[in-house]
């Protein structure tokens, strides 16, 4: 265990009956020990607390979540008002300023539904807090009455981008995957490049640019990712550079 790269993944901070928990999917911690090959390590949501600098420097990677909550709109410049609750205070003053110090320090990130969204603010885009009441774009949540392998199960195409480094590692011009997200992507943040769009035109996929990787995604690849060829090479490449950074140092 000693020899895998470390890739910390940012907890959740949760009330579960009468006292606070600090918690991580199963299926996010899965896809980082089996996807990746990397030993996942669960990151209190402690914000301010720590030094993150130092945090950084002592991972090898990071593998950012989605989450039942939603990034505070305040902190893209929305007014008070427009919050779209459940939010997760504690993991929004954890996950901003881990994000923005990986991205400086070029360390390997993935990025999922919440932490799709997470990546995009850190770097100074905005949000549409509610995308089913955006005319012109889908609704894209899922059924919360459904059972999770539906909710989980195939929702609609994305195409990716031409050329892009998404269509490069999975060999596909196009994808079918799962939608279970409230927020989406309204401006995109200057260094970000689109790796993929839903058929309304929302941003589904971006990369860094000029970054040694970093990849997020609006859906969820994690889910059950040993039988979808597409999602087990995202994670594959994510290893990759992950082992590649732990080499180096």
């Amino acid at each position: 265990m000693s020899s895998l790269p470390l890739v910390g993944v940012p907890a959740c901070a949760r009330q579960i009956g009468n006292h606070p928990f600090h918690v991580a999917g199963d299926k996010y911690v899965r896809a980082v020990s089996h996807g990746a090959g990397a030993w996942p390590m669960v990151l209190p949501a402690l914000g301010d607390w720590y030094d993150v600098e130092a945090v950084v420097d002592r991972l090898d990677g990071l593998f950012f979540t989605g989450s039942p909550s939603n990034v505070h709109p305040t902190l893209y410049g929305r007014t008070p008002g427009t919050e779209a609750p459940p939010h997760d205070a504690d993991r929004d003053a954890t996950t901003l300023p881990l994000l923005k110090a990986a991205i400086a320090k070029g360390v390997p990130v993935m990025c999922v539904c919440r932490g799709f969204q997470e990546l995009n603010v850190a770097l100074g885009g905005t949000l549409h807090p509610r995308v089913h009441e955006v005319p012109g774009l889908n609704d894209h949540r899922e059924d919360k009455d459904a059972p999770v392998e539906v909710q989980y199960g195939p929702a609609h195409t994305v195409r990716l981008t031409p050329g892009g480094y998404l269509a490069a590692i999975t060999g596909r011009e196009e994808l079918t995957v799962n939608s279970l997200h409230g927020q989406g992507i309204d401006r995109l943040a200057p260094r970000l490049a689109v790796e993929a769009a839903a058929p309304d035109g929302l941003v589904e996929a971006v990369r860094v640019e000029d970054h040694p990787f970093a990849l997020a995604v609006q859906w969820h690849p994690e889910w059950r990712f040993w039988e979808d060829e597409a999602s087990t090479a995202m994670l594959k490449a994510f290893g990759e550079a992950v082992r590649l950074r732990a080499a180096g140092r």
